[in-house]
């Protein structure tokens, strides 16, 4: 678990793929009874939808099922000396903050006694109350700086009296699956002393058994998507009005995906903007998502880390000139002869990402795709094969690649260039990380070699177009 939440702390690059066990309990007692604003069902595409047989359950119902507490691990033997981190010019420790005892030994046991630039500058804001809107990039440990923020928030407020049993005091939208699997699985690590409960709700898994989490504990902490979590609410299921803290990570990229009018409708049902705390979080800042911050947040303090290379150091860069005709031929080689064993493929569009996996199969070499179309418990399966190399290439489109965190990635190969120049260094991110060399190989072809100059610009450099090997275009083997 230390090696697969190095990455929140912007220390590696790993996170679970399988999704979070809930923990079995409940902290508190029942009753509230405002009535919820029904909202419109999500059309998210990834979202599986529950029968539509099924009744939708009478709001605001208790459970008359025994409700248990969570078993907090035991921390009576654990002390704050126990954490010694002397001061160090230039950095700040987690003990320059007051934090509970609880979630400091949780952060012991990660073995992270500095913060991240962003984690130290968020938390200077966030733990006084005020609303906040971060930049950063992937890997810089903003995922921890939001949640122990958050933590705290729900430590040290008691929980209302009466409560009822789908009204979560914390909520945190993603865009994509596994973005809110790892965030999930970040929250269990760093509440693991507590007896606060973490859910997760994502398109694509069983509706039921996600229900079951609500019918048997109180949700403290819940993270979504928006499609899934506007189904839960149409439903009675879940309620808003007890929110004490939002989360919206990565606004630009829900922008691009179209998840805005499902997110307005989430946060119309919690409470007004000044009556909770508001935390947004993105890539990047463009007008639309100062705007969103605008409508959303109340005198944010504005944190902005800019990476100290656009594109690491550790990466070796290359961009070969190929005919369209010949990509294909060019990215089997150049798996096939060099016997890469954990290699991602980016490509632009959906089709293109299943005709890659589908050749690369039908040649013998082990492939499989990543995109909106694949249902969850594939992408899991997918994922785990990946990390244990028994599946040698992922191709995948940038909104499913967001969130995939999986060690010793040796080489991304851009099978198309990308659009947007920040995906570009988002890909090649994949590899290269936690000190480590990586790889990454551009295919510029006559359809999108008009895309360079703009990457080149982000980069502040040139790259080099070579002419591939005359050995890394001969003809793909057929297999009988």
């Amino acid at each position: 678990m230390l090696k697969a939440l190095k990455t929140m702390f912007g220390k590696g690059d790993s996170s679970q793929a399988s999704a979070p066990q809930a923990p079995a309990a409940v902290d508190s007692t029942a009753g509230q009874s405002n009535s919820p604003v029904p909202a419109a069902r999500s059309s998210e595409p990834d979202t599986s939808q529950p029968a539509a047989s099924e009744k939708p359950r009478s709001p605001r119902t208790k459970s008359d099922k025994p409700r248990r507490e969570r078993p907090a691990k035991p921390v009576d033997t654990w002390r704050l000396e126990d954490f010694a981190v002397e001061p160090a010019e230039g950095k700040t420790r987690f003990h320059d903050f007051n934090l509970a005892p609880e979630l400091m030994h949780a952060i012991h046991d990660l073995g992270f006694p500095y913060c991240t630039p962003i984690q130290a500058q968020v938390l200077g804001h966030t733990l006084r109350g005020k609303d906040a809107i971060g930049r950063a990039q992937t890997g810089t440990g903003k995922t921890a700086a939001f949640l122990i923020s958050t933590i705290t928030q729900l430590l040290t407020t008691p929980p209302p009296k009466e409560r009822y049993m789908g009204e979560p005091r914390a909520l945190i939208i993603a865009p994509t699956r596994e973005l809110v699997v790892q965030i999930a699985n970040d929250a269990l690590a760093l509440t693991k002393y507590t007896k606060l409960n973490v859910m997760s709700f994502v398109g694509g898994m069983d509706f039921d058994k996600q229900l079951k989490q609500l019918e048997s504990r109180y949700c403290d902490i819940l993270v979504a998507t928006p499609g899934r979590l506007l189904d839960f609410n149409q439903r009675g299921e879940v309620h808003l009005d007890m929110v004490e803290v939002m989360v919206l990570d990565e606004a630009d990229r829900m922008l691009d995906m179209g998840f805005i009018p499902q997110v307005r409708q989430i946060i119309r049902q919690t409470p007004m903007k000044g009556e909770r705390q508001t935390l947004l979080f993105s890539a990047t800042f463009t007008d639309d998502v100062m705007n969103l911050a605008k409508q959303w947040t109340v005198n944010p303090s504005i944190v902005e880390i800019e990476p100290e290379n656009v594109a690491s150091d550790t990466v070796e860069q290359h961009v070969y000139a190929v005919a369209s005709s010949d990509k294909y031929k060019l990215l089997y080689n150049l798996i096939a002869q060099n016997d890469w064993t954990r290699v991602m493929v980016f490509a632009n569009r959906k089709d293109e990402v299943r005709r890659i996996e589908e050749r690369l199969t039908r040649d013998g070499i082990s492939a499989a795709q990543m995109s909106g179309d694949v249902p969850q418990h594939k992408r899991i399966k997918v994922l785990e094969g990946f990390r244990e190399g028994k599946i040698r290439v992922l191709v995948a489109t940038d909104v499913a690649g967001r969130g995939i965190h999986v060690d010793a990635i040796s080489h991304v190969i851009n099978f198309t260039l990308p659009e947007t120049p920040d995906d570009y260094v988002h890909r090649i991110g994949r590899t290269g990380r936690a000190g480590t060399s990586g790889t990454s190989i551009s295919f510029a072809g006559e359809d999108d070699a008009f895309a360079l100059p703009p990457i080149e610009e982000l980069l502040g450099r040139k790259i080099t177009c070579e002419m591939p090997p005359t050995e890394l275009l001969k003809a793909v083997p057929r297999k009988h």
